[in-house]
């Protein structure tokens, strides 16, 4: 009887163990998060937020970059296939999703960039009329190994 219990956890063990291995052996790991952001410009108003995004933005971008918060920022042109359709995609891309807790840190630097609260809350108001943000998501890269 001893002899059957020590084999069943023999087999037991070796069952766990290959479970184990199984698991580790995903063919891919988690790779940078990004945040994709919808907007739709309002008509007649495409330079002006380019102008907005070629200086304000890019410089609060560039300073987190510059942090280490950010790996990058990129922004994408797009032909609206419906009225409802966003017009441009904004992206930033994070080196993982504890990096987007790191909201303290980002708030300092968008503050030695753009100034204190009431100028961030004056820039959003006038970026209002510009555009609209139909919405966004988060998606992972999977890098395969």
């Amino acid at each position: 009887m001893q002899s059957l219990s020590k084999t069943l956890l023999a087999l037991t063990l070796a069952g766990a163990s290959t479970l184990g291995w199984a698991q580790d052996a995903k063919p891919y790991k988690d790779g940078p998060v990004t945040e994709v952001s919808y907007i739709k410009i309002k008509p007649g108003r495409f330079d002006d937020y380019m102008q907005f995004l070629s200086t304000t933005y890019r410089a609060n971008m560039e300073a987190q970059k510059k942090a280490g918060l950010i790996l990058g920022y990129r922004i994408f042109g797009k032909q609206a296939r419906t009225p409802q359709d966003p017009d441009l995609i904004l992206t930033i891309t994070y080196a993982n999703m504890a990096a987007l807790d790191r909201t303290d840190e980002a708030e300092a630097v968008m503050a030695k960039v753009l100034g204190n609260n009431a100028a961030q809350n004056k820039a959003t108001i006038e970026r209002g009329p510009m555009r609209e943000v139909l919405g966004s998501e988060l998606i992972r890269e999977l890098v395969l190994k």
